[in-house]
């Protein structure tokens, strides 16, 4: 258990001074009854207070406690993250996700098994999509509405750049840690080499690293060789896919690595993600909870002065 606001428990040092009153109430209470010689005095004096009187005191110190245990704010993990999770997705839309080895296309592809993944996120869950080529841009912002980032993602077309994992990446941190309290996850996917942008995706491992995000990584490429075009000297122009690169960064990011050789594989990669997330039990404020017992304890020592079975006469 921790305490948001923990300053609040030296109020408790009100206790004692509270305590000092109460005994001090008790020996004068005694020393007027032997003054005056009052037999019933002397009796109830005797034994200090009645044990009923004893007993609505200790309620009165048990409620000041828990009123000023709510007022600290106390937090314990649940079993649940109530919070949810901000997960960004990450795509590659270089001139090489134009192949067609995967039908339609390779960014087609996908454009809908990522789909599959945003639809299986939960209701409190945030969504996001960065897209890169030779640069990286937002195109759908972090936001709980499931509805908007579809179109978003429905609306990425097809470029004729070069690939920057960098700062696809980098762009994905940013956009991760742009709502607080929440657990960041990252689903990047690629199908080239980083031979572009100002970010290198070593800059960019380190930058999830430090913010604690972790990075799934899907790799795009056939068994077989794609070719995407001929040089002017009509020799062949091969999509590589650097495999190395994104293993490093799902590794470093104790994230996982998926590689994906035609359409259904990808489907069924991110269709098996939502419960790849792991979501950690976060802590949650029970203040409302010392609150209610608080009230709980008033009522019964309002009872026990005042209802039908009180203990004071």
């Amino acid at each position: 258990m921790n305490f948001g606001d923990p300053v609040w428990f030296l109020a408790l040092l009100l206790l004692p001074l509270i305590w000092y009153f109460y005994i001090r109430s008790i020996k004068k209470k005694k020393a007027a009854a032997i003054k005056f010689s009052n037999i019933s005095l002397i009796k109830e004096a005797g034994a200090g207070i009645s044990k009923a009187k004893e007993v609505l005191f200790y309620m009165n110190i048990l409620l000041i406690s828990l009123l000023i245990t709510a007022l600290a704010d106390p937090h314990i993990p649940l079993t649940q993250t109530k919070e949810g999770v901000n997960v960004v997705v990450v795509m590659d839309v270089s001139g090489s996700m134009a192949a067609t080895d995967y039908k339609p296309t390779r960014l087609e592809a996908a454009r809908e098994s990522a789909k599959i993944l945003i639809n299986g996120l939960n209701m409190k869950d945030n969504a996001g999509v960065v897209i890169f080529s030779s640069g990286a841009t937002t195109s759908a912002y972090l936001s709980p509405f499931k509805d908007k980032v579809l179109e978003k993602l429905s609306a990425i077309k097809q470029t004729e750049g070069e690939t920057a994992i960098g700062d696809g990446l980098a762009l994905a941190v940013d956009m991760a840690t742009s709502v607080p309290n929440k657990k960041k996850v990252i689903i990047l996917m690629s199908d080239g080499v980083n031979n572009a942008g100002v970010i290198s995706p070593d800059d960019a491992i380190r930058f999830a690293k430090t913010n604690n995000i972790q990075v799934y990584t899907i790799g795009i490429g056939s068994n077989e060789k794609v070719i995407l075009g001929y040089d002017w000297f009509g020799r062949p122009q091969y999509a590589d896919l650097d495999e190395a690169t994104l293993q490093k960064i799902a590794e470093v990011t104790n994230g996982e690595y998926y590689k994906s050789v035609d359409s259904k594989t990808l489907e069924h990669i991110y269709s098996a993600l939502p419960e790849k997330i792991e979501r950690e039990p976060e802590d949650s404020s029970i203040k409302d909870w010392v609150i209610m017992a608080a009230i709980g304890v008033l009522l019964a020592e309002l009872y026990l002065r005042f209802g039908r079975y009180r203990i004071l006469p």
